[in-house]
């Protein structure tokens, strides 16, 4: 029996695949459009600020992103709320109607990358009045996730560990608190997993978890082998999730014979 999930919506998109993949670290170009391709996801992330301008003639990334995936701009590179606003505005003027879908992204801490949930907070509410959808990059804390919320955005992000790290999930139950609280406030609101992934063991994990999806980048560009390593994250991520519909057994403290004690045959 084959899995057929239902689609992920953020915003006005809808994606069949809950893997969302960046564009950044990558050796070459055609190792960028390869991975694209072979992590089956139907969106990805470009750092506004981080992408050069098209040169005449010259191959350029946005000439390897496949014309079927959605474009999710970011404010990656930001520290203050102002920085966020005009790159957010910036990403809209490149993109058009697809640049007001955009995932904002606050720096406070030049050395961990944690972002700077008040600046968060603030530059997602200026952006959801300007009629952006806005999916913010937070930490790990269930009352950052709410308030985001309350200020208009239409997806959280928590971090799993520090951008970059590899370190896989850090902190499940903080994870597993963010899916409550917001679910309970928000049964549509997606839950999406940004920043800490390193194998697909740990897609997998937060997917079981019940998150919504799971976004990364190092993960894949920095593996030794990034292609099969995309392919790899596409598994983890699809499995997770597919275990997660069909339910876990229940957790026992003891032992429970998977055999019937019917018709054992006892010495006479």
């Amino acid at each position: 029996m084959s899995f057929t999930d239902s689609p992920l919506q953020l915003g006005p998109v809808s994606l069949a695949s809950r893997l969302i993949v960046g564009t950044g670290k990558y050796r070459d170009l055609d190792e960028t459009a390869d991975c694209l391709r072979l992590s089956g996801a139907d969106m990805v992330t470009v750092a506004i600020r981080r992408v050069p301008p098209k040169k005449d003639g010259e191959r350029s990334l946005w000439d390897v992103i496949p014309s079927a995936m959605h474009i999710l701009p970011n404010t990656a590179g930001c520290y203050t709320v102002e920085d966020c606003l005009r790159t957010a505005r910036l990403g809209r003027e490149l993109l058009g109607e697809r640049g007001r879908l955009v995932k904002v992204e606050v720096i406070g801490d030049e050395k961990t990358l944690f972002p700077d949930v008040a600046a968060t907070i603030e530059a997602t509410r200026v952006l959801v009045q300007e009629g952006f959808v806005c999916l913010p990059y937070v930490t790990d804390d269930p009352v950052a996730c709410l308030r985001l919320i309350d200020v208009g955005a239409a997806a959280v992000m928590p971090l799993a560990a520090p951008i970059g790290s590899g370190l896989g999930i850090r902190n499940p139950h903080n994870l597993a608190i963010i899916l409550e609280v917001v679910k309970a406030k928000r049964p549509d609101l997606p839950v999406i997993v940004d920043a800490g992934v390193g194998v697909p063991s740990d897609a997998a994990r937060v997917m079981e978890l019940g998150v919504d999806g799971v976004l990364m980048n190092t993960a894949i560009a920095q593996a030794s082998n990034p292609r099969l390593m995309a392919e790899a994250m596409k598994d983890g991520v699809r499995a997770g999730r597919a275990a997660f519909v069909a339910g876990r057994m229940p957790m026992k403290l003891y032992a429970a014979a998977s055999s019937p004690l019917q018709g054992l045959i006892h010495a006479r």
